[in-house]
């Protein structure tokens, strides 16, 4: 039986992504703003209450994946949102010539004419949120005075509704999307079914789009033309269901049409030859596609003879883009190595690759795909960049080396018939950084290719992406190793328990991020007795590491002297403020007494422990405690005894062991007690393992782990 404490954290508010309570009060708040202010999209962020976040709760106008990236967005952010809330002012943007200098990460992802006006939802006490709304591209450049005031003042209206809603304990949260207004009936039209049968008389065809992109009407000009019964479309998305629109280019039509709110047309091959025209005219409930054959296209393609050149491997431009959001993904070595094999081999039909580094006058391989015997490709690699070798002299001149066939690269680099590789053409593309070079990357093909212009063209500007991804993710590489070194460093590198006790130790760094952590624990033996501590230094980053050696430092001082350990917290809670870095740390200490089954321990805000008695019932134990190490120099530490009976286990961990993203700590508690109730007797060093990897942090750790076990023994 696990024992935990009862409630909720104190003055720990729901998070804002709880249930909505009673009418759809932020929707109707937000299609009221729209209106007001004749916007056609929009959302409302809410803040969350227990970390500096805004998420969105609801949206309005158009699909929510069209603002995916932004659904969380942290308030250091530069998305105008969080501009909004963190100067407390309405940010406006004019156009996406505004929202490329501005904001370039939104006009990458949606390059398309539209306005935006952000404004927060905050009273003269509290921020609780922003909102954004769109206008069309053919709004004016600026926004005029009477739709900043109505803005302004909705948005004062819905923050006061906030604020009560809070000081009444039911703070809002997701709500349905709204996507489009009710249709309004129209008198004197003509009836449904005769305007279907007028539709269907077209010689041109129809389709109807929601704001999703499902196709809600066909006629029967439309379905032949797509080459599909209208039966089959009817709420499909086109771009899915009709193979030959699967390209990326024409479902970014449908995008630019609903966000800009212009007319948008493109033109598409239906094989084997007939060119079709499509006109796409968007409003706030959906769009109407008009389907025709364009016969100017086809008579163009007609006229020009054209070879056939066998199935085409350059990478288009909306590849291009792909490949480019791919590597900025990348944040080691190897995620870049597997990123370039996964996404940019196959688009060029590559069927082998190498990365090499030069560092030190020599060409490194920094990773391999493809390669039959993995020692051919590592020969690729360890060559001074003197030698005359088609790697080195493209990292040396910085010009890209294209060979057809293997009679080519021979010809040229005859030192290259004694070590075949099994491929038949390569290209060797130089990798500029900062306008330095960082190494080169080598593609390799199984049949002897063709490089014409373009693709050449293209090569080159994806050696230029990898190159940018490849520089970052050696440096990231570089900081990480000398983080967890310090890191490693400032740890004990061996425990040492006094008779009658074992121990064990784990730490894991955080996954999200290169920074070093606070976490320490350390392991004191002293002469009959031992001390054990375990804490962590707030922040994630040199300070922090360094000013956790200087207090597990401490606490060895002050326990060598014979200090109690009330006077050790005391003691260590003076010099953390001495030394004056305005940082705090939480911190547990226990003198064991083996010979007697007890321990004492003093807490200062650190998460408590977990004992398992003999008999497997796990409790956590509710300890007496002062503040947090750092904030008052006068605080005192009161202890607590506890039995530790021969075969008892404690564990002492640090809050990454139980805190992950969307896991109540109470049942992380639950869950390591049932974890230490069935295998508590287990070989300690097994029962660590399993601690760290059945814990709420191993799948996504946003904080480092430190976990200390002790476990009483009857030597006599």
């Amino acid at each position: 039986m696990v024992g935990v404490s009862d409630g909720p954290e104190p003055g720990r508010a729901p998070a804002a992504g709880g249930a909505p309570v009673g009418r759809p009060v932020l929707s109707l708040a937000l299609a009221a703003m729209l209106e007001e202010v004749q916007a056609h999209s929009g959302a409302v962020y809410l803040l969350r209450p227990d970390e500096p976040v805004l998420e969105m709760a609801v949206m309005a106008g158009m699909p929510r994946a069209f603002a995916a990236p932004w659904e969380r967005v942290g308030l250091s952010a530069p998305i105008p949102v969080a501009d909004a809330v963190r100067e407390r002012r309405l940010v406006w943007v004019g156009g996406e010539d505004q929202m490329a200098r501005r904001y370039p990460r939104i006009s990458v992802v949606l390059p398309y004419p539209f306005a935006l006006a952000a404004a927060p939802l905050a009273t003269g006490r509290k921020a609780y949120g922003a909102v954004f709304v769109t206008w069309p591209g053919a709004h004016p450049p600026e926004l005029s005075d009477w739709e900043r005031d109505r803005l302004t003042a909705a948005c004062d209206r819905l923050a006061l509704r906030l604020e009560g809603a809070a000081e009444e304990k039911r703070p809002l949260g997701h709500e349905p999307d709204v996507l489009a207004a009710p249709f309004s009936v129209v008198a004197g039209t003509l009836g449904s079914v005769e305007a279907a049968r007028m539709v269907s008389r077209l010689p041109y065809g129809l389709v109807s789009l929601d704001l999703h992109g499902r196709i809600g009407f066909v006629n029967t000009a439309a379905a032949e033309l797509l080459g599909r019964p209208a039966g089959e479309l009817l709420g499909t998305l086109p771009w899915v269901a009709v193979p030959w629109l699967k390209d990326p280019v024409y479902e970014d039509r449908y995008r630019a049409a609903l966000l800009s709110q212009q007319v948008t047309s493109f033109v598409a091959l239906r094989p084997p030859g007939e060119w079709l025209s499509f006109r796409l005219y968007p409003s706030t409930t959906g769009l109407s596609v008009r389907i025709s054959r364009a016969r100017a296209v086809a008579e163009l393609a007609r006229a020009v003879p054209q070879a056939d050149p066998g199935p085409s491997r350059l990478v288009t431009i909306s590849q291009l883009l792909s490949l480019a959001g791919a590597l900025t993904e990348a944040v080691g070595v190897r995620d870049v190595v597997q990123l370039v094999w996964d996404e940019v081999a196959p688009a060029v039909g590559s069927r082998g690759l190498a990365l090499l580094r030069a560092q030190g006058g020599r060409l490194h391989v920094l990773g391999h795909r493809g390669y039959p015997d993995p020692r051919v490709a590592e020969r690729c690699g360890r060559l001074p960049l003197s030698e005359h070798t088609p790697q080195t002299q493209a990292l040396n001149s910085g010009v890209p080396a294209f060979f057809e066939s293997r009679e080519e690269l021979e010809r040229l680099y005859p030192d290259r018939r004694g070590t075949p590789d099994g491929f038949a053409a390569w290209a060797y593309l130089p990798l500029i950084a900062s306008g330095r070079p960082v190494g080169t990357c080598l593609l390799a093909f199984a049949e002897p290719h063709t490089f014409p212009a373009d693709e050449r063209a293209v090569l080159t500007s994806l050696g230029g992406l990898i190159a940018q991804a490849l520089e970052r993710a050696l440096l990231y590489d570089a900081k990480l190793g000398l983080a967890h070194g310090l890191q490693q460093a400032l740890l004990p590198s061996s425990l040492t328990p006094p008779p009658g006790i074992e121990a064990a130790a784990r730490y894991l760094p955080a996954t999200h991020g290169m920074d070093i952590g606070g976490d320490f624990y350390d392991l004191v033996p002293t002469r009959p007795l031992a001390a054990a501590v375990i804490g962590d230094v707030q922040g994630h980053n040199v300070t922090a590491a360094g000013l956790m050696g200087q207090v597990r430092t401490g606490v060895r001082a002050y326990t060598t002297v014979g200090q109690a350990p009330h006077e050790v917290m005391s003691s260590t809670n003076r010099l953390l403020i001495d030394l004056g870095t305005e940082l705090f740390a939480s911190c547990l200490y226990l003198r064991l007494d083996p010979a007697r089954g007890r321990a004492v321990m003093a807490r200062a805000g650190h998460p408590p422990p977990l004992l398992r008695r003999p008999d497997g019932r796990v409790r956590v134990l509710d300890l007496a405690g002062g503040p947090l190490l750092g904030i008052d120099a006068s605080a005192v530490y009161p202890t607590t005894e506890v039995s530790l009976a021969p075969g008892s286990v404690l564990v002492l961990y640090t809050d990454g062991l139980v805190e992950a993203p969307g896991i109540d700590i109470e049942d992380s508690l639950v869950g390591l007690g049932g974890l230490l109730a069935e295998a508590g007797g287990r070989p300690l060093e097994d029962l660590a393992d399993e601690v760290v990897r059945h814990s709420a942090a191993a799948r996504e750790r946003v904080d480092d782990v430190a976990v200390l076990l002790l476990r009483a023994r009857d030597d006599g």
